[in-house]
């Protein structure tokens, strides 16, 4: 693949859904930014599957609920390259949160869900937009849940982030639409990233396929296609939008 020379932030790039967003943008010629809070051997080892894709990368770690983290993420990015085409608001807390009642969630959990889940989209994007504004010219693609279209319960804190993250989407692309930056949101359905694989019940990730069109297990490599959409110019005139990737179970 030829090098676009464009340039991305993933946030949460170490594992999961963000690993394989870096690695596929990689794939496709972009350089990416690795962010990482404290999975520094992940880290490690999804920077040198970037690197093997023939781009250039950067590794830096940064927690998104952190004002000074988000700006020096953005300010890394501006010293290797000059430029800022496309963040990735990925960071979320999820595998670390149990299961349980809303009533019995501790509120110190619900604080820190609320700070990186929906605070860091709002923090990092403030971060970008500077530069983004200044080339008149940006992707900011927030990872929202299909969880918000069914409801799903045992994770409250969870899931009101990503609901709230749908309606920053739909706020900032007024208001950067002039600006020439796009905002959109992507709600994936439960994905069997390594994350997610291990902090699920077997049996409860088998009934996910359940209620989907398409009878199988979701994937990260399913929404890197709408992802990689996003961020590209084949999406210059869409803002605003929430793309639901999930086999078809939540329609909307």
């Amino acid at each position: 693949m030829a090098k676009s020379g464009k340039v991305a932030i993933v946030t949460g790039s170490a594992t999961g859904l963000g690993a394989s967003c870096a690695i596929d943008l990689a794939e496709r010629g972009w350089n990416v930014v690795i962010n990482y809070t404290k999975s520094k051997k992940e880290a490690d080892e999804t920077y040198e599957a970037v690197k093997a894709k023939g781009v250039e990368a950067i590794l830096v770690q940064a927690d998104m609920g952190q004002d000074a983290d988000c700006k020096k993420l953005a300010a890394e990015t501006l010293k290797k390259w000059g430029r800022i085409d496309g963040l990735v608001n990925n960071a979320a807390l999820m595998s670390v949160l149990a299961r349980r009642p809303w009533h019995e969630i501790d509120v110190d959990e619900w604080d820190r869900v609320m700070a990186v889940n929906l605070r860091g989209v709002f923090l990092c994007s403030r971060a970008v937009y500077p530069h983004m504004k200044k080339q008149r010219a940006g992707k900011i693609v927030n990872i929202s849940s299909g969880r918000v279209f069914e409801g799903t319960p045992f994770r409250l804190h969870y899931t009101t982030t990503k609901a709230g993250i749908i309606g920053m989407t739909r706020a900032m692309a007024r208001e950067l639409g002039p600006d020439g930056i796009a905002v959109n949101a992507l709600s994936p359905g439960l994905t069997l990233s390594k994350t997610q694989m291990a902090s699920s019940d077997p049996k409860y990730l088998a009934a996910a396929a359940e209620g989907r069109a398409f009878k199988r297990a979701q994937v990260p490599d399913d929404l890197l296609g709408t992802l990689v959409y996003l961020l590209s110019d084949a999406s210059n005139f869409l803002t605003g939008q929430t793309i639901n990737v999930d086999g078809g179970r939540a329609m909307h």
